[in-house]
């Protein structure tokens, strides 16, 4: 946070939530937010270029000494539908009417750029100290279900547990779900948490049956420490492999990438020997894999990942040409006789396959 230099002695001026949080915890920010007692686009417009206005949000993004810096108004908002977006009721609000829409009190903090000041209307810094996360009001989840899970984030990351009577307004909510949400942010906030790659975070959304805000369905947590798998193999939407075992997705909205993953994953049979291993893996994504080994046979796709993916038939389509051999649906077949003599014996050479080959085209 020291490398963003403000020159400004108007008082108004507050670093806000989550960096608030991370220096008094003395652990690195992933964000800067900063908030003007005021009317934002006004004001600091003045600090350098402006790259980019929203007036609806009261928000100006300036180009500080070569850094984006966003900065926002102070603003009062209501959920005009609940589990939807807020609806900006009024821009240059006070800041404590600015505090009291955020989520729980150890991100309500406001700390005053110019004098260091830290400001604290809702008992942040004593929830802080003792490592509690505490909702603002009774209705938090209710206006906005994806709080649930930001939760579970800030549980993994920073061994934050549930205030009392915050886990009794989670217990109610999830016991009566709103379907009726935006799923564009509860899959934010999903790819945020479960990218941490916890196992921890997977036993407690199980259990506490978090996972109901996506699949109604009855889920049990899989034996299989998903945690220490994706460690081993690693894959790039690690969310995924957690996230992909529920039985209902229908709510949320794939990429074309993600919902092939799942798709492949889903469709993958009952494999009884190597070569149906082999085939039915060769091509896929990591990630549908290993949600296929999760869910169904372990030890399947352990097997593949360590021993018949580094198999390898050496022969082409060229070689089979120089064998006389006009392409034809044939090339698969002799491949595919190549790959289960390989298979099953690893040692094979290049002369050995051509020689195979050779047999099969007799």
């Amino acid at each position: 946070m020291d490398i963003i230099k403000i020159n400004d002695n108007s008082d108004k001026l507050y670093y806000i939530g989550g960096i608030v949080r991370d220096k008094l915890l003395g652990v690195r920010s992933l964000d800067v937010d900063i908030t003007y007692v005021g009317n934002a686009i006004d004001y600091c417009s003045k600090f350098g270029e402006v790259i980019q206005e929203n007036p609806d949000f009261g928000t100006v993004r300036v180009n500080v000494g070569g850094h984006a810096v966003d900065f926002a108004s102070t603003r009062a908002e209501v959920y005009a539908k609940k589990g939807h977006l807020p609806v900006v009721t009024k821009i240059g609000c006070s800041l404590k009417e600015d505090v009291m829409r955020r989520d729980f009190t150890v991100n309500a903090l406001a700390m005053n750029i110019s004098t260091g000041e830290i400001v604290d209307y809702v008992g942040g810094q004593e929830d802080l100290k003792n490592k509690l996360l505490r909702v603002l009001h009774d209705e938090s989840f209710i206006d906005d279900p994806t709080r649930i899970i930001r939760a579970l984030k800030f549980r993994v990351r920073f061994g934050f547990e549930l205030e009392e009577h915050t886990r009794h307004l989670q217990e109610y909510y999830l016991a009566d779900i709103n379907y009726d949400m935006s799923y564009k942010r509860v899959k934010k906030e999903l790819i945020e948490t479960f990218n941490l790659n916890s196992q921890r975070a997977f036993e407690i959304f199980v259990n506490e049956g978090m996972y109901r805000l996506v699949s109604p369905e009855n889920f049990e947590l899989p034996k299989v420490n998903i945690e220490q798998l994706i460690k081993k193999y690693p894959v790039n939407n690690v969310w995924l492999v957690y996230i992909g075992l529920l039985p209902d997705l229908s709510r949320l909205e794939f990429t074309k990438e993600e919902r092939k993953i799942i798709e492949d994953f889903r469709a993958i049979g009952d494999l009884k020997n190597d070569f149906e291993i082999y085939k039915a893996f060769d091509g896929l994504a990591a990630e549908s894999i290993l949600l296929y080994g999760i869910s169904k046979e372990l030890r399947v796709v352990l097997r593949y990942f360590d021993v018949l993916s580094h198999i390898k038939i050496s022969i082409t389509g060229e070689d089979l040409k120089h064998l006389d051999i006009e392409p034809s649906p044939e090339y698969q077949k002799i491949f595919d006789c190549v790959l289960k003599a390989k298979l099953e014996n690893p040692e094979m050479t290049f002369d050995d396959e051509i020689k195979l080959a050779k047999n099969v085209k007799k």
